[in-house]
């Protein structure tokens, strides 16, 4: 299929759900490890002392960088053995367009994402710019622990 075919074939398929990912338990113990990548360790992430007493969630919660960053594992972005598009090349994350954090993701939680396609153009002669609506869900709850707009560029 050229560029221009699969622009328009995912073009004629735009605010369809294409990906729903497995759920994934959000432990302390990941919310520690992240914590400490980063060095943010702030109190309503790490003390679950403190944040049992002071936080107004009533206990520790997941950093809501720590939701964004889980979007490629949860997307399958990552997973070289399924490639979104046939005959890609390179995967390159351009970046987002837009993120919001309605719901806090306290440890014990399960999350999982749903994708929906935004929009889709050509990037030169041998790549398409693919902007995806990605909501983190937290099972259970009926507000989204994360919706952003995913910026992806595919090189075949």
């Amino acid at each position: 299929m050229s560029i221009d075919d699969l622009v328009r074939d995912i073009g004629s398929r735009l605010g369809e759900e294409t990906h729903c990912s497995d759920w994934l338990d959000i432990t302390q113990e990941t919310i520690n490890g992240f914590a400490e990548v980063t060095q943010d360790r702030q109190w309503i992430h790490v003390d679950v002392e403190r944040a049992a007493k002071e936080s107004p969630f009533k206990g520790t919660v997941a950093h809501g960088f720590l939701t964004l960053s889980l979007i490629p594992f949860l997307t399958g972005s990552v997973d070289e053995s399924s490639p979104p598009y046939e005959g890609v090349k390179l995967t390159v994350n351009y970046g987002l367009n837009r993120v919001r954090f309605p719901n806090p993701v306290p440890p014990g939680s399960r999350v999982r994402s749903r994708s929906k396609l935004a929009a889709v153009e050509k990037v030169g002669e041998e790549g398409i710019q693919v902007v995806t609506e990605v909501t983190i869900e937290i099972e259970g709850q009926p507000k989204p622990a994360c919706v952003a707009e995913t910026v992806f560029r595919y090189y075949f």
